[in-house]
C-alpha cells in the first residue's frame, strides 16, 4: 500500500495520556475552592483540549474576570497534585515508536501550556519521539488551525499528507479548518456520537484499534 501520511499529529490529554478524568476533577475541585457552582461532568469534559483560559471560562461561566487568576492557580494545584500518577493509554507508546521507525514525522498539538507539555513529555519519556510540538499558550487555541499550520510549515509537509489524531471535537474541527485529515479516538473526553458527527476518517474505540488502524492506513 502506498504511503499516505508523512506527518502524524497527536493531541495529548485523552489521546496519549489517560488524563480526562483528572482534568474534570481538577476543574470541579477548583470551583469548590472558590465557592462557584460545579459544572456537570459533561460540561467539564467538553472543554478538554481547549487552552486553559477558554476552557475555564466555558466550564465556569459564572467566573468573574478578577477571579480568573485564582481559578487557574487552584486548577493547577489540583491537577499537579495528581499528574505524576497519570499513565499513558496502554500500547500508545509502542504505536508512537513504531511510527517513528516508519520514518514519519510526529508532532503534538495540545491545549496544555508549554510548561505543562514539557513536564508531561519528560515524565512519559516520549519527548524524544516528537519532531515538533505546539501548545495553546503559543498560538491560537483549537479549533483554530494555527497549531497545525505552524507544524506543517516547520516540518515541510502539506495538508494532504498530514493526519490529526484526537479525542475531542475541537481536534477534529481544527483538522478541518487546516484542511487536514482527522482520526478520532473515543477512549478520551468526548462521546463517540459527537466525534462521528465531525466525519473523521474513522473513529476507533481502543488504543489497540488505533494501532491497528495506523498500521493498515498510514
Amino acid at each position: 500500500m502506498a504511503e499516505r501520511f508523512d506527518l502524524v499529529v497527536f493531541d495529548w490529554d485523552g489521546t496519549v495520556l489517560d488524563s480526562a478524568s483528572a482534568i474534570v476533577q481538577s476543574i470541579v475541585a477548583a470551583c469548590r475552592d472558590l465557592g462557584l457552582p460545579e459544572p456537570t461532568e459533561e460540561r467539564a469534559r467538553y472543554v478538554i483540549g481547549l487552552g486553559l483560559g477558554d476552557a475555564l471560562r466555558h466550564a465556569v461561566p459564572e467566573l468573574a474576570e478578577e477571579q480568573y487568576p485564582r481559578m487557574v492557580e487552584r486548577y493547577r494545584h489540583h491537577y499537579l497534585t495528581a499528574d505524576q500518577e497519570l499513565t499513558l493509554f496502554p500500547g500508545v507508546a509502542g504505536t508512537i515508536e513504531w511510527l517513528v521507525g516508519q520514518g514519519r514525522y510526529l508532532a503534538v498539538a495540545t491545549g496544555k501550556s508549554r510548561n505543562g507539555l514539557n513536564r508531561a513529555l519528560a515524565h512519559s519519556g516520549l519527548g524524544k519521539f516528537f519532531h515538533s510540538t505546539r501548545c495553546a499558550d503559543e498560538c491560537f487555541s483549537k479549533p483554530h488551525p494555527a497549531m497545525l499550520e505552524q507544524l506543517m510549515e516547520e516540518l515541510g509537509v502539506g495538508p494532504e499528507r498530514t493526519l490529526m489524531i484526537g479525542d475531542t471535537t475541537h481536534d477534529l474541527q481544527m483538522a478541518k479548518n487546516a484542511g487536514v485529515a482527522g482520526l478520532a479516538v473515543s477512549f478520551g473526553a468526548h462521546p463517540v456520537e459527537a466525534l462521528r458527527a465531525e466525519s473523521p476518517l474513522a473513529c476507533v474505540d481502543t488504543p489497540r484499534e488505533l494501532d491497528a488502524w495506523l498500521r493498515k492506513n498510514i
